[in-house]
């Protein structure tokens, strides 16, 4: 069956949200032997431009985002620290401002590795941001880590001047973020984040992993996006322990998955099988790689699910299509790899492809 029409769904909007309350403070390095600055008060906004600058800075990256996550913890979700400060702030927004300075020092604590840069830490309180289509009180959490120097263009004495201004903060570029819903409690919240990695793999994963401590949501997209990853893997470096493929061929496999996504609505295991890989012995082998996947991440994936169309167009990017033949020539294989043959001219020495077509376009 054709897979109908559809539109990409944007996961957060913030058209009627508004900036309830906001504390600022500084998370230095304490393995660069820096300290935390704590605000005695949340930060007073005396004007209506500030707070819609904010809103850009915060708000306007996780338009983008489509992975929905929950907070966790290992044996008890209790104690996640960013879950118990949420859910304090949630409860009682008396107690909003504590909650945000114990998330700071939570932060601090969990800065360990020498490339964190230290930063201020905004806690925010929102109202009416939008998640799946519904309209939530949130709490945000951002740091800025990355400064630049901006320039200043002014009128003066019939020309013009230009002075500088060091260590500002650029309002389209937000370093780390996390927006958590108040909704579904029990479960650790909706949770969308934003980092912008930097300082190496080591450094990267303290936001995520150390500070929030979050597992992705297993929905639709998740699955689609997994099972198009482990695809990949599996063509581009378990099939050849077991079968003698060409690159054209591989090629032909992603080619040939990418369109099944395309087209269907519905992921079914047996039926991507049959259309899309063909061999038995390779059908087999791939529904063992995948649970060795499963098993290994924790992440189960069910053998039918809806296929998330957003999904399929990130995970498009990273499935190649390109024959790449020494450093002379590129072949672009979108169709019938039929129409492709390899050979080995003697007289050269050398690998040669055999190309049909009825146009040049």
């Amino acid at each position: 069956m054709t897979k109908k029409t559809t539109f990409a769904v944007i996961m957060v909007t913030f058209f009627e949200a508004s900036l309830n309350t906001i504390s600022v403070h500084h998370v230095g390095n304490p393995v660069q032997d820096e300290m935390y600055a704590l605000s005695d008060a949340p930060l007073e906004l005396k004007d209506e431009i500030i707070p819609n600058l904010l809103m850009q800075y915060f708000l306007k990256p996780f338009e983008k985002v489509n992975e929905v996550y929950h907070l966790m913890h290992s044996s008890d979700l209790a104690l996640n620290e960013i879950h118990h400060f949420a859910t304090m702030a949630f409860e009682d927004p008396e107690k909003f401002h504590e909650a945000s300075e114990k998330i700071a020092k939570h932060l601090f604590k969990v800065t360990t590795h020498p490339n964190i840069k230290g930063g201020e830490l905004y806690v925010v309180y929102f109202n009416k941001v939008q998640i799946e289509g519904n309209p939530l009180d949130a709490i945000g959490i951002f740091k800025s880590e990355n400064k630049e120097t901006y320039l200043k263009v002014y009128p003066d004495k019939g020309g013009f001047q230009v002075d500088y201004e060091q260590d500002a903060i650029n309002i389209n570029k937000l370093d780390k973020g996390v927006l958590i819903f108040n909704i579904e409690k029990e479960n650790g919240y909706k949770v969308v984040v934003v980092d912008k990695t930097n300082g190496g793999q080591e450094a990267a994963v303290y936001w995520k992993d150390q500070f929030l401590q979050v597992k992705i949501r297993n929905d639709s997209y998740n699955q689609t996006s997994n099972t198009l990853g482990i695809y990949k893997n599996f063509v581009t470096e378990k099939l050849d322990d077991q079968f003698e493929m060409s690159k054209a061929d591989k090629i032909d496999l992603l080619n040939r998955s990418m369109k099944y996504f395309k087209e269907k609505e519905t992921f079914d295991m047996d039926e991507f099988g049959n259309e899309v890989i063909g061999n038995p012995e390779a059908i087999e082998s791939f529904k063992n790689f995948k649970n060795q996947y499963e098993q290994e991440f924790d992440t189960p994936i069910a053998n039918t699910f809806e296929i998330s169309g957003n999904a399929v167009k990130k995970q498009a990017r990273d499935y190649k299509s390109v024959l790449k033949l020494d450093k002379n020539f590129h072949i672009y294989i979108h169709g019938d790899k039929e129409l492709i043959e390899k050979g080995f001219d003697d007289g050269k020495a050398m690998n040669f492809y055999k190309v049909y077509f009825k146009e040049e376009a």
